[in-house]
């Protein structure tokens, strides 16, 4: 993050194009081509794809906005945030959610980009000659190299951040950024010229409407909708408070969202006619992207090599950019609660990360036979985290803004002002937001009906 120092020594952005490009590298990562792709596949297609643009609109850009507003007011880590605008009282526990949904997350989030490292060195060296399929499978069953890639991707996500050279991410950012949109264009236009083309863009956008009467698809898009776009997991708020005060948050929220969308759905055109074309089981679940994407450059020859190479490379870069914000949300706090220095938070919170992924690494293979609730170690983790805690801390999040913050402080902090733009604003986070949000959840867990 390239910064400056406000008034109280407290980092700053450089530049709001460097906040807002900072933000979708948050928000753009494994959610949009890995988490993306498997939900559609696994959630019935189209109907998911409806769902999860419902979601954008109707929860997604309103908690942005309300996780911006908070982060820019207090100038503080998300649990700070909480403090400083209502002392004393119970909304702190959506700070707290925060810290621990990013901790959570960074069980599993690196085990997967690990995989993502792996493969950029396969294609370093040469690429796929046969299919990826057996490989993978091959791979993420054994024991010494899911944790050997789980540890380089961790460790070189912690060096980043001891080191503070979030200038290089905000400066790499502006060029990595546009360039990982670029080449998923060119493949999504590549993939078109497959024979499972028609196939794929059927699946993706012609609804099955049968599929919207399963809880879980509602379920899964609006976790997904969390996911991809960084919500309830504090990194916005975190972020948010590095922005200098007259850089205006409605734009680049709705630039963010934008972006992160339509990359999202982008990535669905890449990946879907090459499963349709390759007999690919679209409902193949996290593996999708590790199967599908290497037997499409093992299809364009020599010149597949180079395309794997950059878009692992690319797609790692991604990863990154989303492991450097989660990592900064429990860093953040640590270093503020107990006046830790930031390179000894940095190896503790990153040592604590380490370990507890080592069994989420080993849940595929050695560990399979580990499941609680009869789900393996790695689909816990991602379930808790999608469908639980980045909904309930979003909830608690739209609640704190819509009631419990002062109406006019809300709108004029959030540069909304008293326009109908901000009405309607306060309105969602006040009712439709919490009320969209339960209504899925206890539609999946069964306590209503579907």
């Amino acid at each position: 993050m390239n910064m400056d120092l406000n008034k109280n020594n407290r980092e700053q952005w450089k530049s709001r194009s460097g906040f807002i490009l900072a933000a979708i590298g948050s928000a753009v990562g494994l959610g949009n081509i890995w988490g993306f792709s498997y939900n559609l596949g696994q959630s019935g297609g189209a109907a998911f794809l409806l769902i999860y643009i419902i979601c954008i609109i109707l929860i997604g850009y309103p908690i942005m906005m309300a996780e911006f507003t908070i982060g820019r007011y207090s100038q503080s880590d998300a649990v700070g945030s909480f403090q400083k605008i209502a002392p004393g009282k119970p909304w702190v526990i959506g700070g707290f959610m925060g810290v621990f949904a990013a901790f959570f997350i960074m069980s599993f989030y690196p085990v997967i980009a690990g995989w993502v490292t792996r493969y950029f060195g396969v294609y370093l060296t040469g690429g796929f000659e046969t299919s990826a399929e057996n490989d993978f499978i091959g791979f993420i069953s054994g024991t010494t190299g899911p944790l050997i890639w789980h540890f380089i991707f961790v460790a070189l996500t912690t060096a980043i951040v001891f080191f503070g050279v979030q200038k290089g991410i905000e400066k790499s950012n502006k060029v990595l950024m546009p360039l990982l949109a670029l080449f998923l264009l060119v493949l999504a236009i590549y993939s078109l010229t497959l024979g499972g083309a028609t196939e794929g863009l059927r699946f993706m956008f012609s609804p099955t409407w049968d599929s919207l009467t399963n809880p879980s698809v509602y379920l899964a898009a609006l976790g997904q909708a969390f996911f991809s776009l960084s919500l309830g997991m504090g990194a916005l708020i975190t972020y948010a408070s590095y922005l200098k005060k007259e850089n205006k948050l409605p734009g680049a929220a709705a630039s963010i969202v934008g972006f992160d969308t339509l990359l999202a759905i982008v990535s669905g055109i890449m990946i879907f006619p090459a499963v349709f074309s390759f007999n690919i089981d679209p409902a193949g679940g996290t593996g999708l992207v590790f199967m599908t994407l290497p037997n499409v450059f093992i299809e364009m020859g020599r010149v597949g090599v180079i395309f794997g190479f950059l878009f692992f490379l690319l797609l790692g870069v991604a990863a990154l950019s989303s492991a450097i914000s989660l990592l900064e949300v429990p860093v953040s706090y640590i270093m503020r609660r107990l006046n830790w220095s930031r390179r000894l938070t940095v190896i503790v919170v990153g040592l604590a990360i380490y370990i507890i992924g080592v069994p989420v690494a080993l849940s595929i293979g050695p560990l399979s036979h580990i499941t609680i609730f009869n789900l393996g170690l790695m689909d816990l983790a991602e379930y808790v985290s999608f469908n639980l805690l980045l909904p309930l801390g979003g909830l608690i999040i739209s609640l704190f803004v819509g009631w419990g913050w002062n109406k006019s402080a809300v709108l004029r902090e959030s540069d909304f002002g008293q326009s109908v733009v901000g009405t309607i604003w306060i309105w969602l986070l006040r009712v439709v937001s919490p009320f969209i949000i339960v209504l899925i959840f206890l539609s999946s867990i069964g306590i209503i009906g579907s």
